[in-house]
């Protein structure tokens, strides 16, 4: 009787080890990034006087947009950079800078071209996503160059983030104004990333930001392509990365939605940090939402315990600081300001 008591004992013990150690390693492998998720990206040769960048327009038309591409070129000359025009930049197909295949042949061509430094976006709107699956990455990731652009572009970010390269999210050739006093931080830290100077914003204190500190790549854009990347090959795995989100003429309910759907696809679930930029021309819904957009935010991520910081000036506003999707970042936040300090 005494061996069967000691036995079952024994058993019971072992089980119980099991179910310790296992539940354990599950916990575990819920909050820590999984190191091959995290691959090092190439970085693009930083561009130096006599470099050529393409100007492409992958989404929108470019109605009545001249003066702000001749304004583009100008700049890029001002920095000792030379410029080519895509050949169906200027083209119609109804929505679009011309149709699909035009569209994607341009950039197609700014990507093999091995006389091109850094391929600018003239402008974002829709349509990038039409033309993913249609590119060839073969000879862009055995000569990398900058991607550069924002809002709709953020397709293109996530795209060649998962072929292995930095892009820079930054102002396009539509940004441009008259008056380049009005946008200076925008011109000029588009400038520093794409010469390769060092980066680092502290971002205006928030009542909302939650406390912490974080490191990891830097990814994201806008908030409707990242939500709309979801299931694809696009997608990023967010395991060990912080993400960076902005938005533009959405109901607040729409936000909510899209977070809630990210959420449960499990794009948070290893995420290190969040920053949140503009979130602008935000629309009024019939029946209010109720809280504000930040507390929106804070409560559809109410279950990570990750830093969130917000007052990013990255967006759809006219000061839009400069990004390097893809590289490091450290992020420190606390009530009074958060820093955002980009490494080599």
């Amino acid at each position: 009787m005494y061996f069967y008591i000691m036995r079952k004992f024994l058993l019971t013990l072992c089980v119980f080890c099991l179910v310790f150690f296992f539940g354990k390693n599950q916990a575990f492998s819920q909050n820590t990034p999984s190191t091959s998720t995290i691959m090092s990206l190439k970085k693009p040769p930083y561009l130096k006087p006599g470099d050529t960048v393409a100007i492409v327009a992958p989404s929108g038309i470019l109605k009545n947009r001249e003066k702000e591409l001749q304004q583009a070129q100008d700049l890029m000359k001002s920095w000792g950079l030379h410029t080519v025009i895509g050949k169906h930049v200027f083209s119609k197909a109804n929505h679009f800078a011309g149709t699909d295949d035009e569209r994607c042949e341009d950039l197609q061509k700014a990507m093999d071209d091995p006389k091109i430094s850094a391929i600018w976006c003239a402008r974002g709107g829709y349509g990038t996503v039409r033309v993913l699956d249609k590119l060839n990455w073969t000879k862009f990731k055995a000569n990398p160059k900058w991607l550069i652009g924002y809002s709709d572009i953020t397709a293109l970010h996530s795209q060649i983030h998962n072929e292995g390269v930095e892009t820079i999210h930054a102002m396009m050739c539509t940004s441009m104004r008259d008056d380049l006093t009005e946008i200076a931080e925008t011109v000029s830290t588009f400038k520093d990333a794409l010469f390769g100077n060092s980066l680092k914003y502290t971002l205006n204190g928030s009542a909302y930001n939650k406390v912490g500190s974080a490191r990891g790549q830097l990814v994201g854009g806008n908030l409707t392509l990242i939500h709309t990347m979801l299931g694809s090959n696009t997608s990023i795995d967010t395991s060990g990365k912080i993400l960076f989100i902005e938005e533009i003429g959405e109901y607040k309910y729409h936000i909510d939605r899209m977070l809630q759907s990210m959420k449960r696809a499990g794009y948070f679930d290893n995420c290190t940090g969040v920053i949140v930029g503009d979130m602008s021309k935000m629309r009024k819904n019939t029946t209010p939402w109720g809280t504000s957009i930040e507390q929106l935010i804070l409560d559809a991520l109410s279950d990570y315990d990750f830093p969130i910081a917000f007052n990013m000036p990255a967006g759809h506003e006219k000061d839009n600081r400069a990004l390097v999707l893809g590289r490091t970042v450290e992020l420190t936040v606390n009530k009074a300001q958060a820093t955002v300090k980009f490494k080599e």
